[in-house]
């Protein structure tokens, strides 16, 4: 099975847990696509019916408007009673990183406005320490970003600002702009840098998603599984 084929079976196996009637948040990356798609679909034939989501990104947006997927806005719909969503990092006690599809903001006001945070990853974002595989992305204001990237620097980080094919800089949906931070053994104590990190003016937000999936569904050559915290 291809990586795709992969997040195609998780985006499947979570769609599962979205019942007829209810509100959901959906996320943002590549598994998430394949989600909308498959909701798109569901809806279409009547296997669901009077569902309202609320999208976690201009992408997502877009992608859900298109299959005729109703739409609403965070605070104008009725509580969410699930945001699905994906990750690019996992630890063993479902702790996240996520981020790099620059929408972590967002991401993180839905799945903290749901009742259940599902994630939907296959097996290579399992990691048993967050940080090993992917950097923490950091979403910042625009400006005096060399002195955010210094102070990172003395949380033993090195930062590197996200720039996309055309030399600029990445930007959320929020206009905020990212520093990517790598720590050489990963990051020893997640809840720690993420307090250091909320105390400092100018930065907005971090990919670190701590104590918030309820569950995480895992695919891999052998099929799906479903982790969950209280187990």
């Amino acid at each position: 099975m291809t990586r795709d084929d992969l997040k195609l079976a998780a985006a499947r196996s979570a769609l599962t847990v979205v019942e007829s009637g209810t509100a959901i948040g959906l996320g943002t990356g590549s598994t998430v696509r394949h989600l909308v798609e498959l909701l798109g679909d569901a809806l279409e034939d009547g296997t669901l019916s009077d569902i309202v989501a609320v999208p976690t990104s201009v992408q997502t947006e877009r992608q859900a408007r298109s299959r005729g997927i109703t739409l609403g806005e965070l605070g104008d719909t009725p509580p969410l009673a699930v945001t699905i969503d994906g990750a690019d990092e996992v630890s063993p006690g479902l702790d996240l990183i996520k981020g790099l599809g620059a929408a972590l903001l967002r991401e993180k006001m839905v799945a903290q406005a749901s009742s259940r945070l599902v994630i939907i990853c296959d097996e290579t974002k399992l990691v048993e320490r967050l940080g090993t595989k992917v950097p923490l992305p950091v979403e910042v204001v625009d400006w005096a970003i060399g002195h955010q990237a210094r102070f990172l620097e003395t949380l033993g980080a090195a930062p590197a600002l996200r720039m996309n094919g055309d030399g600029a800089p990445v930007r959320s949906d929020n206009g905020n702009v990212f520093l990517d931070c790598t720590f050489p053994e990963g990051i020893e104590d997640p809840a720690a840098v993420e307090k250091t990190l909320l105390y400092r003016a100018g930065i907005v937000d971090t990919g670190l998603f701590l104590g918030m999936a309820d569950e995480v569904v895992v695919a891999s050559a052998d099929g799906t599984k479903t982790l969950r915290r209280d187990e």
